[in-house]
C-alpha cells in the first residue's frame, strides 16, 4: 500500500479480533475508515489497541476545548519534524471551525489569542519544560495529548512516509480545508469517556501516571507504557540497556547530522544485536532518518538468527519458513519500544514525568 514503508498492515475488511474493534471505533468516531496512522500498527494489536486508547481518551473526549487539544497535537508534531502529522491536525483544526489557526500556526506564525500562544509554546518545547498553560484538572487531557503525540510521531516518522494525501494534496490549504469540513460533525462531537479501554482490557500495565492517575487516559497509558516496553524482549539484555542509557542522556535536542551519536552508544553490542537496538534508538531519538538500509539490517540479522536456531535444534524442517514470521509485527514492537523510551525521557525533560521502565513484561493473547 502506498505510504507505508516498512510493514503491510492487516486490511479493515479481513481485520478480526482487537484490530477489527479498534478500527470500528475509529470510523465511528473520527469519521474516517482507514487512517495510515492505526493501519501502520496494525501488525501488533496490542500497540495499535493501546496507542488508539491514549490518543481516544485525551484528544478526543474531556473539558478542556478540542481546539486546544487539536493545537497541542500540532505544536508536538512541529517539534518532532513530523509533516504526516502536522498536515492531519491542521486539517482536524479546520474541523474545528478554527480555519485561520491552523494554517497560521502551521506556516510558523503565533496564534493572536494569548493563551493558545502559551499552550502551542508548551507543546513545542523538547528542551525545557514550561510551566504548565492549563489547570490541574485538564492535565490528563493536555499532558495525555502530548504524550500520546510524542509516541505516535516517532512511529509515524519511521514506519510511514509524509504523504498523507496522494501526490501531496494534503499541502494544499484548499484540500486541508475541504477535509475539516468532512470531518466537521465528528470533531465537534463529544465522545463518552472510557469507552476504548475494554480494548485493552487483559493487556499488562504500568503504573498510571500522576499526572493522569485515576482518569481513562491514565489507564490506557499505563497500558501503552507496559505494551511499548514489551518490545525491549526483541533486544538482549545489553542491546536494552544501550538504548536506554543513551536516551536517559539526552537533552530533547535534534541528534547532530552524522551518526557518532548513534553508533557511539552500540559499539560494544554483539554485531547480531547492533541492528534492532540501531532500530530502538533511532526510533526514539530520530525516527525520520531510519533508513531502508537499517531494515535490511534488521531483517538479516533475525535471518540469521532463525538459521543458528533451527540449527542448534537439529529440526529438519525448512528453516526459510520461519524467516518472515512476525517480521512486521516485531519491527511494530522494536519501533514502540524506542518511541516509548524516547517519549518518556521527554515527559522527564518538560516536567511530567511519567512510567519510564526497562521491563519487558510478557502476556498470552495478542489477537
Amino acid at each position: 500500500m502506498a505510504g507505508f514503508r516498512y510493514v503491510t498492515p492487516v486490511d479493515p475488511q479481513v481485520a478480526t479480533g482487537r484490530v477489527a474493534q479498534v478500527y470500528a471505533q475509529f470510523a465511528d468516531e473520527v469519521g474516517m475508515a482507514r487512517m495510515p496512522v492505526f493501519l501502520t500498527l496494525s501488525p501488533a494489536p496490542e500497540v495499535l489497541a493501546a496507542t488508539w486508547a491514549t490518543l481516544r481518551e485525551s484528544l478526543l473526549t474531556g473539558n478542556a476545548p478540542r481546539t486546544g487539544k487539536e493545537l497541542v497535537a500540532l505544536g508536538v508534531s512541529m517539534a518532532n519534524k513530523c509533516p504526516f502529522c502536522v498536515a492531519a491536525h491542521t486539517t482536524f483544526l479546520h474541523a474545528t471551525g478554527d480555519h485561520r489557526l491552523g494554517e497560521a500556526v502551521a506556516g510558523g506564525g503565533t496564534p493572536p489569542d494569548p493563551a493558545q500562544a502559551r499552550l502551542l509554546d508548551w507543546a513545542k518545547a523538547r528542551e525545557g519544560g514550561l510551566p504548565r498553560p492549563f489547570t490541574a484538572e485538564l492535565a490528563p487531557e493536555y499532558v495525555g495529548t502530548a504524550l500520546a503525540f510524542h509516541f505516535i510521531n516517532r512511529m509515524v516518522s519511521a514506519l510511514l512516509t509524509e504523504n498523507l494525501l496522494p501526490a501531496n494534496l494534503q499541502k494544499s490549504r484548499l484540500v486541508r480545508g475541504v477535509g475539516g469540513l468532512a470531518l466537521a460533525r465528528k470533531t465537534r462531537r463529544r465522545a463518552t469517556p472510557g469507552l476504548s479501554l475494554p480494548l485493552i482490557d487483559g493487556l499488562p500495565a504500568l503504573p498510571e501516571p500522576a499526572w493522569g492517575a485515576g482518569t481513562p487516559v491514565g489507564s490506557a497509558y499505563a497500558v501503552l507504557g507496559a505494551v511499548a516496553g514489551a518490545g525491549g524482549e526483541l533486544l538482549g539484555e545489553a542491546g536494552r540497556a544501550a538504548v536506554t542509557g543513551a536516551v536517559g542522556d539526552w537533552d530533547g535536542s535534534h541528534p547532530p547530522l552524522g551518526e557518532d551519536w548513534l553508533d557511539q552508544p552500540l559499539a560494544g553490542l554483539p554485531a547480531g544485536e547492533r541492528p534492532g537496538a540501531r532500530i530502538a534508538l533511532l526510533a526514539a531519538l530520530a525516527p525520520y532518518r531510519l533508513t531502508d538500509a537499517d531494515v535490511a539490517a534488521w531483517r538479516e540479522s533475525r535471518a540469521d538468527a532463525d538459521v543458528a536456531a533451527w540449527r542448534d535444534s537439529g529440526a529438519d524442517a525448512d528453516v526459510t519458513a520461519s524467516r518472515g514470521s512476525g517480521a512486521d509485527e516485531d519491527l511494530v514492537r522494536l519501533c514502540a519500544f524506542g518511541a516509548m523510551r524516547g517519549t518518556e525521557r521527554t515527559a522527564a525533560i518538560i516536567g511530567e514525568p511519567s512510567v519510564a521502565t526497562t521491563e519487558a513484561p510478557t502476556w498470552g493473547d495478542r489477537s
